[in-house]
């Protein structure tokens, strides 16, 4: 049996002993982030190159090319590095981030026209990733304990996979996030996220981030290889692109230090 088939027989014994009673809405959808947590643990750690292209309201458009390094954290959120190596005007720029099941997330920026580190506060964290539709606060791993949840139903997944999904909200617990609450189409399969709606702190629609062209990595992990956000209120948009990827590559917690991102070549 492979990992996942265990976990669902778990499930199925958990929601067998829990029939005697209704679960709520609110209990079901920290149930269903749970699962789908669960069924995305120990892939240990990856590396990825990415492609951003950024489109104005007009449909001007910039691109970047970067990569991301990620480490699985026994016991606490992920870590990630994200280092861009083109065009010359961005070259060597990072974020690094230390993403933390309670409390607030630890991020750094290095800008090598400066040569510094900065420290991106809590209450930065709405702020743009390098001009793009994605906010710092959206590179954090997306840890259960990060939100409160409330399940609100089941429909076919967007886009024409012809999945089911259930849609759920979550509800930030940090008070510094730029979100009131977001809504995601998760499918019932694999439990892989196909959108997102992220509402602003006046709770009015922000941005949709559409996720797609999934791929199975190591026979359990499913990783997609497009991602686009769109500014509901802006007219922009942000496209990211990954691309060979790559699991086990031997990265260690000390890639990830602070003292690395004045290094990076």
């Amino acid at each position: 049996m492979t990992r996942k088939t265990i976990f669902a027989a778990l499930t199925g014994v958990l929601l067998l002993s829990t029939a005697a009673y209704a679960e709520t809405d609110a209990e079901k959808g920290l149930r269903l982030a749970v699962e789908a947590d669960k069924a995305d643990e120990g892939w240990g750690d990856s590396t990825s190159e990415m492609i951003m292209t950024l489109r104005n309201r007009q449909g001007d458009e910039s691109v970047r090319y970067f990569r991301g390094q990620n480490l699985e954290v026994d016991g606490d959120g992920d870590k990630s590095i994200s280092i861009f190596d083109r065009p010359a005007d961005i070259k060597g720029t990072a974020v690094l981030t230390h993403t933390h099941k309670t409390g607030p997330d630890d991020q750094w920026l290095y800008l090598p026209a400066l040569k510094r580190v900065k420290r991106i506060s809590s209450a930065n964290k709405s702020g743009s990733f390098v001009g793009s539709e994605f906010a710092f606060e959206d590179l954090s791993s997306q840890e259960v304990e990060k939100y409160t949840y409330n399940y609100v139903s089941e429909e076919a997944c967007p886009g024409d996979s012809g999945a089911s999904c259930w849609v759920l909200e979550r509800f930030p617990v940090d008070e510094n996030s730029g979100y009131s609450r977001q809504a995601v189409w998760m499918d019932q399969d694999e439990y892989r996220v196909h959108k997102i709606d992220f509402y602003d702190r006046k709770d009015s629609l922000l941005k949709t981030l559409t996720l797609s062209d999934y791929r199975v990595y190591l026979d359990d992990y499913w990783r997609a290889h497009r991602l686009e956000m769109v500014n509901h209120q802006t007219g922009k948009s942000t496209e990211l692109i990954f691309e060979n990827y790559e699991f086990g590559t031997g990265l260690e917690d000390r890639d990830f230090d602070e003292s690395v991102l004045k290094r990076i070549r």
